[in-house]
This record gives C-alpha cells, sequence and structure tokens, in this order.
C-alpha cells in the first residue's frame, strides 16, 4: 500500500504493484521489485553473503562513519552508510562463498585527501593502547579520529575527537579482557572546520586473529557433517564397486544414495570449511 503525503497532486509513498517509492536525501526514488526467486545462483548467494558480512561489520561504526564519510556524501543522493558499504563490500572482503570474511587490513573508514600523519605506531601496554604520530605536515588543529574494532562480539569503540593533530600521541585506556581479544585498529585526520579529511589508516591488527562464536559454531557443524558424509560415500562407493545387483535395487540403498546427494550438496556451499 501506498501514501500520498504530499497531497493528491504529489508522488506517491510505499508500494504500488511492483514499484516502491520513498525519499532518499530529500527526493523521490522510486524502484521497481524484482521478480521472486525460490532458487540463487551461486553468484547472487556470494553477492548476499559479501553484503551481510559489510553490514555486520559496520554495523557498530555508524557515528565514526557518519562523521568520516559525510564530506564525501555532501551535495549527493547518497548517505555516509552508502559509501563505506560500497568501499569495504569491494575492496574489504576475501574469501569465497561460502565462507567470506573480512580482510581487515583493508577496511576503508575515510576517504580524502587531507595529509595523513607520519611514522603513526601503536603500542599495547597493560592498561590499554597508546598511538603516536610525528605533528609535522597538516595543520596543528586537525582532529584525530580512531576507531578500536573487536571482531569476537563485533563491537566498535570510536574516539571521534581523540585529540588534536599537534598532541601527537592518544591514549586508549582498554580493560584486561578487552586487551587479549583480537583488536583492529584505524585512525584519521579531520580539519578542525570539518572542510576535509584524510584516508583512514589500518595501524594494525593486536592479539593475531580469533574467530567469532558463530564463526567457532560454523566449523563445528562442518566437521560434523563432513564426517557423515565421509561415512556415507565411503558405503556408498563400497556397493557401487562390487556391483551388488541386490544390494543396489533395494529402499535401503536408494536411501543411502538420496543421502549422499543431499550430504554432498549441502558441503558445497556450507560456510565454515578449515583452512
Amino acid at each position: 500500500m501506498a501514501l500520498s503525503p504530499y497531497g493528491p497532486h504529489g508522488p506517491l509513498i510505499g508500494k504500488v504493484g511492483k514499484l516502491v517509492s520513498y525519499v532518499l536525501k530529500g527526493r523521490v526514488v522510486t524502484r521497481s521489485l524484482g521478480p521472486k526467486r525460490t532458487k540463487h545462483s551461486k553468484n547472487q548467494l556470494a553477492n548476499y553473503q559479501a553484503m551481510a558480512v559489510t553490514m555486520k561489520l559496520l554495523s557498530n561504526m555508524t557515528s565514526f562513519i557518519n562523521s568520516s564519510f559525510e564530506i564525501e556524501a555532501r551535495g549527493t543522493i547518497k548517505n555516509q552508510h552508502n559509501l563505506a558499504t560500497s568501499y569495504n563490500k569491494k575492496q574489504a572482503l576475501k574469501g569465497e562463498y561460502p565462507d567470506i570474511s573480512v580482510d581487515y587490513s583493508k577496511v576503508v573508514l575515510s576517504y580524502g585527501k587531507l595529509k595523513i600523519a607520519e611514522n603513526l605506531k601503536m603500542v599495547k601496554t597493560d592498561t590499554g593502547l597508546k598511538i603516536s604520530w610525528d605533528t609535522t605536515g597538516g595543520q596543528a588543529n586537525d582532529m584525530v579520529m580512531i576507531m578500536v574494532h573487536h571482531p569476537v562480539d563485533g563491537e566498535s569503540r570510536d574516539h571521534l575527537n581523540a585529540c588534536r593533530r599537534d598532541v601527537g600521541t592518544h591514549f586508549i585506556l582498554l580493560d584486561k579482557d578487552r586487551l587479549e581479544q583480537q583488536l583492529e585498529v584505524y585512525i584519521c585526520f579531520k580539519s578542525a572546520d570539518g572542510k576535509q579529511i584524510s584516508n583512514s589508516v589500518y595501524l594494525g591488527n593486536l592479539n593475531g586473529e580469533t574467530y567469532s562464536l558463530e564463526v567457532q559454531k560454523e566449523k563445528e557443524k562442518y566437521v560434523v557433517l563432513k564426517n557423515r558424509f565421509d561415512q556415507v560415500s565411503a558405503e556408498y562407493f563400497r556397493i557401487m564397486e562390487l556391483r551388488i545387483s541386490a544390494s543396489i535395487d533395494n529402499k535401503a540403498f536408494r536411501n543411502l544414495e538420496k543421502e549422499y546427494e543431499v550430504l554432498k550438496e549441502k558441503l558445497k556451499y556450507m560456510p565454515g570449511k578449515p583452512g
């Protein structure tokens, strides 16, 4: 159903037949609905997973993204989240479906021409992270923006106005549990008047890569299914090689064959493969 909030002669907002209209940054946008599909190609499934992985990465970075991509979004119909999603879906993913994941070294959290500080360093201490940089270059009153991402639980901690560029260092206090988890850290610089921003810089990973609980469960499920497939496969091919007609013609073998085909198909697109 569509509504007519702008009067009888204005545009409709909502769904009419196969068309959907909505307001985006002050403009009315209309698009058609595609046909519903019950089966999807591997490329479609890969695209869906790539989008899901990207959205999950950015889901807790909204405040940072709203500030860092605000300049680029000005004067366009795109919003900050659109830009961040586009950059990272194209550049910051690795692997193939069904095991697409984030390449944290390629994550883009800002894009601009402001000068990046030289000699960026990050040091882990007993109580947090010490981040430092050279104060030469750029403007002394440029703002420093820092993002600390925790992949294990998907949480992100932003520091939108950490300090000025001329301070040269910033300390981020973290509790012991956080310090022992996988950390992915980024930094960028934004002019004091908000008109310019630098590219984001990946400061690095701390504590190596740790699988999230979700990924661990996927790997466990894969192992269970793979073990069952190996058992069924061995029995299936044993009977086929012997060509025991009586065994092949009976119901038990037909059930075995069906299970073999079903498990084989599931393993093709099941996440959690080792390696």
